[in-house]
This record gives C-alpha cells, structure tokens and sequence, in this order.
C-alpha cells in the first residue's frame, strides 16, 4: 500500500504546500516542521520552476525568490534527506515536467525514492502523457499523482481508475490563489471519482479560511493550501515559520475537530 495513504488514515487530511527555498532553505525545512507538529498529514514541496503555468502571482513570486537565491534540484534533495531524519508524514514533489526533464527523469524519480518522497505532482502533464513518467514512477515506488479539474468531464472517471497515491481535484478554473468563494459543482466531480476509485481524493486552488477547509474536506477527504502560506512567507520571510505553525493549527483543528 502507498505510503500516501497513511495520511487520510487519521480523519481528514490537511495538506500544506510550500515552495522550497522561499526565503531558504532554513526556513522552508522550519515551516515544514511547524506544519507536522501542528497536524499536517502531508507536506507538498514545491521545487521552483521560472514558467509555473498553473501558478498564480503569489506562488510565482515564490517561485522567482528562491530561484533568484540560487535554489537547485539538488539543495532541495538534501533538503528533504535532511528533513527524513525525523518527519514521518508522507511528502511529495510539486513541479514542472521541464524541471524532471532536465536533471534526467529516471535520476530525479530514483533520488525521489532514495531521500523518502512518496509521490510527484506534475500539473502540466497532460494525462494522455504521464507514459512518459509513470513506468519510472511504479519501478521505483513513487506514486504519479493525478489532477482532475473543472475542466476534464469525460476524462474524470478515467483519471480516478489510473489513480495513484491520491487524486487531486483542482476546485477551480485558472490558476493557483486564494478566492473568497468556490463556485464549481464539485460535489458531482467527486461522485465520479468515488464511482471509480477507493484511492483518497483532495480539494486545493483558493482555500484560505477555515470555513472553505472544512466545505471542501466535507465534500472530499481533505485539503490543499498553498497560497495563503507562501503569503505568510512573503510577509515575514525567516520569521514566518512560527506563524505558518499556527495557521495550519487552525486548519487542522477545524477538519479534524
């Protein structure tokens, strides 16, 4: 069984993500840290990408800072072979198809199993593709996480059958950012997904509050929150470690009551 699974075992899974290198690494492998110890069932690590297509202006920004500081597939490597000396919650890789491309897809998903990461999330893999990826993936035992959004209808049920790790439904169309409200009729996308998997399924693009939390988690089995932690990062850089520990402390206080 995939090691992801150990994080919808507990109730409702909350799952932050965080770009790596933003400010540093220091902080990043901090934040990551506050987040376990405040309930986080499992980290999404960014690694920074200069065209993040799916990404929104706060996690570009993100993306552009560490890039700037001179972050490295590598540093992020030993970062996440650092944080294994005491983080048990799963983790897995959020990045671009370009970014595996170019340090060679088979070196990049072995290190992937070497250093502890459980799965890769590639959102501008289009699933028609992920042939590409998905032998190297199952050879060395990390989960190829698929994405479903508003916009893949028809596609849905197939997606969920070929489903590895869990499967992550995107809430809305466009890209990543916090919205006041979620209007999409997500409750029939995850019909279709429950008629076709017994693979956990996850909510992430615009939760921020609570509330939209706990709407999502009640519709699926948990949550994705990017955007509203890199804020805290972009506002208190070194400092922000103590305040993203609190801000998932709400959050998992509010799905897992």
């Amino acid at each position: 069984m995939s090691n992801i699974a150990n994080a919808f075992a507990r109730g409702k899974a909350f799952i932050p993500f965080i770009t790596c290198g933003d400010p540093d690494l220091e902080t990043t492998a901090a934040c990551v840290r506050a987040c376990v110890a405040n309930g986080a069932s499992l980290i999404e690590l960014g690694i920074p990408f200069s065209d993040p297509t799916a990404e929104g202006p706060v996690i570009q920004a993100a993306n552009l800072r560490a890039l700037t500081g001179g972050i490295t597939t590598d540093r992020i490597f030993g970062l996440v072979r650092d944080l294994r000396r005491d983080v048990t919650v799963p983790m897995v890789f959020m990045t671009y198809a370009n970014v595996v491309f170019s340090y060679g897809a088979e070196r990049f998903i072995s290190a992937c199993r070497d250093i502890g990461v459980d799965g890769l999330i590639l959102p501008d893999l289009p699933f028609e593709e992920k042939g590409e990826f998905l032998p190297l993936c199952q050879q060395y035992g990390v989960d190829l996480i698929s994405l479903v959004a508003p916009t893949s209808a028809g596609r849905i049920a197939m997606i969920a059958r070929e489903a590895e790790g869990f499967l992550y439904i995107v809430s809305s169309l466009g890209v990543t950012g916090t919205r006041s409200e979620i209007t999409t009729d997500l409750a029939s996308i995850v019909k279709v997904v429950r008629a076709n998997t017994a693979i956990p399924c996850a909510i992430g693009f615009g939760i921020s509050t609570p509330e939209q939390a706990v709407k999502m988690a009640d519709l699926s089995d948990g949550a994705i929150v990017g955007s509203a932690i890199i804020k805290l990062l972009a506002q208190y850089g070194k400092d922000a470690p103590e305040r993203v520990g609190a801000y998932v402390r709400t959050m998992t206080e509010a799905l897992r009551p």
